[in-house]
Order: structure tokens, then sequence, then C-alpha cells
């Protein structure tokens, strides 16, 4: 058995490994031609072809790890149709390889692409999609975060404050900074604006170019204000935190993810967006397994001239329906209020039971 599993492990890891290759340059194509409108228009440095085609670069884990359920699906259905039209899976079926012990074989290659999507999708590709924003804010001066900026909030233990933050800057500092802070009973304290801001070491925040209005007596209308170059604010909002509201939440971190939705909860905000996410981050690469299981079937399929072509046409089908199924559920489990972890887990739950009751029909009982 163990020259059975290496087959299979090889064809298929290959097989998956060429149809992910095939779509990421598809892919790098398409971000290619979109990227340039953006080339000699951004900066007064420039932001040329070799800088477009390494930005473009370091956003190819993100579409790895976005890609791995349908090339594992395309993959080894492709090996399984292949090795059924050539008559090797029979001869491997009268060798003792059972419909169980062929299942257990492909879940085991499976796990394998389960730890590669989790560790690509948690590690590689949320360092080098902030490291692409990175590059092109060098260029563009700074990553906008649109018109009314990034707000957060923090609640603290002598008030609340709200935090807007327009720009970040390619070297990680924040720009056009504005701190609201209000007391216990919701009054306005103080305003501080600054023109820009970096992370302290003993979690706090350095501000630069402070302009500082406190009202210390709201009833007389007393107001205060004070100029000054540098202004210290403790907190506990990270750079991560910053990050997840400029940045999208699905190129986060599990932990990030995590840290965050704590963040939002201890500050009475709404953090079901970033829960949805966050269960996404835990069940999608589940959903390897899953598609190992509903590419099992071709195998057991009886043909001898063409129709791999078909086959593999409908595991493409497949995976963009799963990807569809999973992105409109995400939205629709916003909007209507469900669990997260239900939102996020439902897909594959529909893919494993059609992938166990294909099993079940064409392999065990026919």
């Amino acid at each position: 058995m163990k020259t059975v599993r290496r087959l299979l492990y090889r064809e298929v890891v290959n097989a998956v490994a060429l149809v992910t290759l095939g779509f990421v340059a598809l892919f790098f194509f398409f971000d290619f031609v979109e990227e340039l409108q953006s080339v000699n228009h951004i900066g007064a440095i420039g932001y040329r072809i070799p800088q477009a085609l390494l930005y473009i670069g370091l956003m190819v884990p993100s579409h790895v790890y976005e890609l791995m359920p349908i090339t594992v699906l395309i993959g080894t259905i492709f090996v399984m149709a292949r090795l059924a039209q050539s008559s090797e899976f029979t001869i491997l079926r009268t060798s003792g390889l059972g419909p169980w012990r062929a299942l257990r074989t492909l879940l085991s290659l499976g796990l394998v692409f389960v730890f590669f999507t989790f560790a690509v999708g948690d590690y590689l590709a949320p360092l080098a999609d902030r490291t692409a924003q990175l590059l092109k804010a060098r260029f563009q001066g700074q990553v906008s975060v649109g018109k009314t900026g990034a707000w957060l909030k923090e609640k603290q233990a002598y008030g609340s404050y709200a935090v807007n933050v327009g720009a970040l800057a390619s070297d990680a500092s924040m720009k056009e900074v504005r701190i609201f802070e209000f007391d216990n009973q919701g009054h306005m304290v103080s305003m501080t604006q600054g023109q820009s801001a970096t992370f302290g070491q003993h979690e706090d925040w350095l501000l630069s170019g402070v302009d500082r209005t406190e009202f210390t007596d709201a009833k007389a209308g007393r107001v205060e204000r004070l100029l000054t170059d540098s202004f210290r604010w403790p907190t506990s909002v990270t750079a991560e935190m910053v990050a997840a509201a400029v940045l999208k939440p699905e190129r986060m971190g599990t932990i990030d993810l995590f840290q965050y939705m704590q963040h939002l909860s201890s500050n009475n905000q709404s953090a079901q967006k970033y829960e949805i996410q966050f269960w996404k981050k835990v069940f999608y690469p589940l959903s390897c397994l899953v598609m190992v299981v509903l590419a099992l079937p071709f195998a057991y399929f009886h043909f001898r001239s063409g129709g791999i072509a078909t086959y593999v046409f409908g595991g493409v089908m497949a995976g963009i329906s799963f990807v569809l199924l999973n992105n409109v559920l995400s939205d629709l489990g916003t909007l209507q209020g469900w669990q997260p972890w239900f939102t996020a887990a439902l897909p594959g739950l529909i893919y494993s039971l059609l992938s166990l009751t294909a099993f079940t029909w064409l392999v065990l009982r026919r």
C-alpha cells in the first residue's frame, strides 16, 4: 500500500501544483493589466512597471490561499478520472484498494493541503499583503482609507475615546490623527489633532504637530487650546488593530482577527463582520478535505475515450459555485444576523453532504 499511496500522492500533488500555477498566472496577468492604469500616475517618485510587478508578485500568496480548495478539487478530479480512463484505478481496486482505504488515503493527503492552506493564509499572505500595501504607499505617499478615514473606539477607566486615522504612511506611521475624548457621562472632554503619529513601545501613541483643545468648563464655555510639537497618548490600540480598520479583514491572520474582535466587543462595537471572517479563516482550509472526498467518486466512472475535459470542467464549475456560495452566505449572514460560526461553516457542511452522498451512491451502492 505504500507504493499505491506514493503513486496517488505524487499524481495528485503534481496535478494540484500545475492547476494552481495556471490559475495564479492567469490572476497575475489580470492584476498586471489592472495595475497598468496606475503606472506613471502615482506620486512624484514614479510607479513603474518593475514596481508594479513586485507589488503583484506580493499578492500571489493571497491568490494561492483563495484558490487552494478549487485547485485541489480540479487536480484531484483530473487524476481520478485519468486513472479510471486508463483502467489503472481498476487494477488498484483489484489489488486491494477498497473504497474506504481509498477514502482514507485521500483524506490523509487532504490534511496536508489543509495545513498548507492554513500556513499560507495565516502567515504568508497577511505578511505579503501588508508589505505590498507599504510598497505601494512608498510611491503613492500614503495608504488612503477613504474620505472619512478609519474610525476606532477605546474605552478606558475614566472615559472613552473615538479615534480617526486619515491615512497610513509607507513607514507604518499614521497621518492626520484625531482623538476625541469623552467622560463617563458622554460629554466631550478634549479633542487632539496630530499631523502624524507613531506607535510607542509602552502601549502609547506619540503624536507630532499637535493641536489640542480641552473643554475644561462646558457650562461656562471655557476652552483651552494647546499647540505642541509632541504629545503622548496612552492606549492599548495596537498597529494590528489600526491595520484591521484600514486593510481588508480577510487578509488578516487568525490571531490578529481574534484580538480585534475582542477589542470591538470590549468597546461595545459590532464585531460580527470580523467574527465571520475569523470563523472563515478557521473553516476555509478544511474545505480541502471536502474537495478530495468530492473528487473520489470520479475514479469509479466507467469510460475509456474522452470525457476527462467534461469532468474537469464540472470540477471547475463546482469550485466556482463553492466560492460564490461562501461569499454570498457571508454577506447574507451579516444581513440576517446569523451565528458567525454557522455562517462560515455552512458552505463546507453543504458540500460535505454532497460529497458524502456522491461517495455513498456512486462508490458503495454501485
